[in-house]
């Protein structure tokens, strides 16, 4: 069996309509109206020991709801789950020996003591011996830089400093696996990269299984070797992210330098009749098209036969740009593959 495993996941919650008109409250009152709103809808993938996974979608797509579904937070409203085999509702305490959490926006850290204090705590909660506490508090606080930081409040600390001591006290009771809500949000780039080298060394030489919830693909390009992408509530995709480069990415760029402007602007009329944009930018000529419609080769053999450019480069579509037009547009077409963790599948 997989260390984790979702079968048709759902989760509801109800909501009160609000009213207009006249005597709306006292109505609310006396008969309230609930709705239904669905915040997964039958969502099925597995996970195996080892893996490190992305769980991608806009803001309200239901990727924190499945988190805190699998953390045992919450409980499900259909389907079944089963984490390092325990259903994590029902065997909460059983189920926290397992996982580790962080969530980018809330703290597990004692406000105003002490970030050890924190973890004398933490090993207490845990039944951790003293030998294993101390040998994973002196590995975990060297590796993230944060020894200097132990005997601080909390509150004295920055976002990047809290993080890092965040991510230290998840993994203090070494569990199997690590869930990451947005652990990056808000760092800057030297906190961000500290971080994710930490959390790849993990996953690589402890074998921690990762399921990361981010909106920057730089986390995701370094750390996930699989992609799954949620949108209202339901699974659009599972696969890899150089497949959705692959099948999904249209946009290509070339970028051919002149020595002079009017070098770049000739060769600019050249491509008139073919489906390309072009643009020039004082000696840069940027040639815009549709890869799938046209072939690289054919317009640089054309560019080449009529002009000496000195420089050529081509950029496909930015991974950023790319993830957020299919969270715009979703996700259409046949199926994409035959394995999820190896190729990619579009899931509808």
């Amino acid at each position: 069996m997989s260390l984790i495993e979702v079968k048709h996941l759902r989760k509801t919650f109800e909501t009160d309509v609000r009213r207009t008109g006249r005597f709306a409250t006292l109505r609310s009152l006396i008969k309230p109206e609930k709705r239904e709103m669905v915040a997964v809808e039958d969502i099925s993938f597995s996970i195996e020991k080892g893996e490190s996974v992305a769980y991608l979608g806009p803001n309200g797509a239901g990727k924190s709801t499945t988190i805190k579904m699998l953390t045992g937070i919450l409980e499900p409203s259909g389907g079944t789950i089963e984490v390092a085999g325990l259903v994590p509702h029902k065997s909460r305490k059983q189920s926290s020996y397992q996982i580790g959490v962080v969530f980018g926006q809330r703290s597990q850290l004692l406000f105003d003591l002490p970030v050890k204090d924190s973890f004398d705590l933490l090993r207490y909660m845990y039944s951790i011996s003293w030998d294993n506490y101390h040998r994973n508090l002196r590995e975990f606080a060297e590796v993230l830089e944060v020894e200097h930081l132990l005997n601080r409040p909390v509150r004295t600390l920055s976002l990047g400093q809290r993080m890092r001591c965040e991510i230290l006290a998840s993994l203090l009771h070494e569990p199997d696996i690590l869930f990451l809500d947005e652990p990056t949000i808000g760092l800057d780039v030297v906190a961000k990269e500290r971080i994710r080298a930490f959390i790849q060394k993990i996953n690589q030489e402890k074998g921690v299984t990762l399921l990361l919830t981010t909106h920057d693909m730089h986390d995701i390009e370094r750390l996930c070797h699989r992609t799954m992408i949620i949108d209202k509530g339901r699974l659009i995709y599972d696969g890899t992210l150089q497949h959705i480069r692959d099948h999904f990415a249209t946009e290509r760029q070339i970028k051919a330098t002149f020595e002079e402007t009017w070098l770049a602007e000739a060769a600019a009329s050249l491509f008139k009749g073919y489906e390309v944009i072009t643009q020039v930018e004082e000696r840069m000529l940027k040639i815009s098209y549709d890869q799938h419609q046209i072939d690289t080769s054919t317009l640089l053999k054309h560019l080449l036969e009529k002009t000496q450019p000195r420089d050529l480069t081509m950029q496909d579509e930015n991974i950023d740009a790319l993830i957020s037009r299919i969270y715009r547009e979703g996700i259409s077409g046949p199926s994409l593959g035959s394995h999820p963790k190896s190729e990619g599948v579009v899931i509808r």
